[in-house]
């Protein structure tokens, strides 16, 4: 059994190296090695080790660390990536979360909040808490597309907040097919102020410089 254990301790190691970095694991994505007994003893015995840490409960990853500042966090980003691979969710950033992601507030929440389609819940990550909100199927429409964020940042800022600074700030750091999305996806918006703001962001266009000026 410590034989076959230790085997699939290599292949869960070997699976999460060859992985990007900072990617956060759920045992659900070692389904097809063995049992899941076996991969929980196994990633017991690697968090014991030391070659994996345990982030939140039934999420790992593997321990980085930086030479001036010591063990780095885990991004929120691929902790809720996890989590939706695990349970099969579908998450959205939302509040001054998805505000900050844009540029559009330098606050940097300490409770990070998603919008989601399965259950409430509270997630405690490296001194972070990560809120998820079950919301209405209309709000996760545009679940997981920039327009999502857009559209929840700007919830978050308030409809007189929404001006010519924020629209210009927004097209500036949105790329041609960020644009292109948030077009599409404007009659989604929950509400016609926002269906505005995105069309505003989408369509128009900064004045160019004449070459013969």
């Amino acid at each position: 059994m410590g034989k076959h254990s230790t085997s699939i301790a290599t292949q869960i190691q070997e699976h999460i190296l060859a992985g990007k970095p900072g990617q956060v694991f759920s045992p659900r994505d070692f389904l097809g090695l063995s049992s899941r007994d076996a991969i929980d003893h196994a990633l017991s015995r690697l968090c014991g080790n030391g070659s994996l840490r345990k982030v939140a409960r039934g999420l790992y990853a593997l321990p980085q660390r930086h030479p001036l500042f010591g063990e780095l966090s885990v991004t929120s980003d691929a902790v809720a990536r996890a989590l939706a691979g695990r349970d099969a969710l579908r998450l959205q950033p939302a509040g001054a979360y998805a505000a900050n992601q844009l540029g559009l507030t330098e606050q940097v929440p300490m409770k990070l909040l998603y919008l989601t389609d399965g259950p409430s819940r509270l997630i405690q990550v490296d001194g972070r808490e990560i809120v998820l909100k079950k919301t209405t199927p209309r709000n996760m429409k545009t679940a997981g597309r920039i327009s999502g964020t857009v559209i929840q940042a700007l919830r978050w800022l308030g409809k007189d907040a929404v001006n010519d600074q924020v629209i210009d700030k927004l097209r500036r750091r949105l790329s041609d097919s960020d644009l292109a999305v948030l077009r599409q996806d404007a009659p989604l918006a929950p509400a016609w102020w926002i269906t505005t703001a995105l069309r505003r962001v989408a369509d128009e266009r900064l004045p160019t410089t004449s070459n013969c000026e």
